[in-house]
């Protein structure tokens, strides 16, 4: 459901989603500048704005972010299906060319790749072997878009974060941690 809550003199709009398995808050702003709030179905409305308000700073600068970013790759009026359909190639191009250089190193089988217009993610990889990339992925800074074909390839030798799939990941992105921490500041992170 739709809210809004005073956050530094100016009023931000967010959805809130309740969830029975949700065990603690979480805050999330996106690269469309949705901010989305998930809370546990016990929480009290003043719970989650007292939660909002103590990350009140980190909301509006991802917002901030997301804002800044959005006119530097998107007009105003700019439909995502048709850039879905404008980017589609070059992501799958990118991903291609960079899942064959990595995977040089790891040997992995791979069943397919495949690009979608997600709203939430940069990446994806199922058990059966497919990967699947955000188109967005052609926009982005080439060592944020090898980081996230890297992890989404790493997760085909360990289908988890733990130590040995962070271990796959150093394999050919020895600076993992830094650029982890550049796409976390900059609202990123989904991984």
């Amino acid at each position: 459901m739709k809210k809004q809550i005073r956050l530094h003199r100016q009023n931000v709009e967010y959805t809130l989603r309740v969830s029975k398995r949700a065990q603690r808050m979480r805050l999330a702003v996106y690269l469309d500048g949705s901010f989305v709030v998930t809370a546990p179905h016990d929480m009290t409305q003043s719970l989650v704005d007292r939660f909002i308000i103590r990350k009140s700073q980190w909301v509006l600068d991802k917002l901030e972010y997301f804002r800044v970013l959005g006119e530097k790759f998107f007009s105003k009026s700019t439909n995502t299906t048709q850039d879905y359909l404008k980017y589609k190639e070059n992501a799958l191009a990118l991903a291609e060319n960079r899942i064959r250089h990595f995977n040089k190193v790891y040997r992995f089988l791979i069943n397919t790749v495949n690009i979608k217009n997600q709203k939430t993610r940069w990446g994806s990889c199922s058990k059966k072997g497919n990967l699947n990339f955000n188109y967005k992925i052609a926009l982005l800074p080439p060592r944020l878009a090898d980081y996230i074909i890297a992890h989404e390839l790493s997760h085909l030798g360990e289908f988890n974060h733990s130590q040995k799939f962070w271990n796959l990941v150093a394999k050919t992105v020895p600076d993992y941690r830094e650029i982890r921490n550049e796409l976390k500041k900059g609202g990123m992170g989904y991984f």
